[in-house]
């Protein structure tokens, strides 16, 4: 199947939308290296039904504060089916593009039941962590109006940690805590190597802080 339609079904799309750096179409193209790499990795084939679901997971965008934020899965996953019967899918493979689209959400409540929708949670999981995963971190808390860090305790030392108010925060709430609720081997292997990255990116910023760096 031929990437031109999906890519071109995406920027429609996204063209509607108010704009999210951290969900554009290059989001949807590093998803699907990570989709066929995890599936490779897997022993396992990409198929048309993994494509679909990589390409099309975020048709529909919200902000993340916005509070049909935990519907946005499903809104793509019913956006979508037009999409890939018009591609020529069979009613069962949208079905199932369907079902990997719904259950990649990290706070829609899904749980991933078929081969692709593991795959397909891991890539995008992937996308929030490793380098692309702080530049995306501090794009997403800018678009919300969030500070970098507290400069009083930037690594929550003496405070809990609140993703909420400082975007650095979101590592030690959320990012740092992800490899492990991957769902395939290699998945979680890259997720592992990503977040070392991370760690050394806290622990440079820590010492331009004049900080220890953090034990998160």
């Amino acid at each position: 199947m031929s990437l031109a339609p999906l890519r071109a079904a995406l920027r429609e799309a996204l063209a509607a939308e108010t704009g999210d750096a951290a969900h554009d179409l290059a989001h949807a193209d590093r998803v699907w290296a990570h989709a066929r790499t995890i599936a490779h990795g897997e022993g396992m084939a990409p198929s048309r039904v993994l494509l679909c679901a990589a390409y099309l997971h975020d048709l529909v965008t919200l902000p993340k504060d916005h509070p049909k934020r935990a519907r946005a899965a499903m809104m793509s996953a019913s956006a979508a089916g037009p999409v890939m019967q018009a591609l020529g899918l069979t009613p069962t493979e949208v079905a199932q593009a369907r079902h990997a689209i719904e259950a990649h959400s990290f706070s829609g409540g899904t749980e991933p039941q078929s081969p692709e929708a593991r795959i397909l949670r891991d890539a995008d999981r992937l996308e929030a962590l490793g380098a692309i995963g702080v530049a995306r971190c501090f794009a997403v808390s800018g678009a919300l109006g969030r500070p970098l860090f507290d400069p009083d305790d930037p690594f929550a030392v003496g405070r809990a940690p609140d993703d909420g108010a400082w975007a650095l925060d979101h590592f030690a709430v959320k990012l740092l805590k992800l490899p492990e609720s991957f769902l395939t081997a290699t998945g979680r292997r890259l997720a592992e190597e990503r977040a070392a990255v991370m760690r050394r990116y806290l622990a440079d910023l820590a010492r331009e802080l004049g900080a220890p760096p953090p034990g998160w």
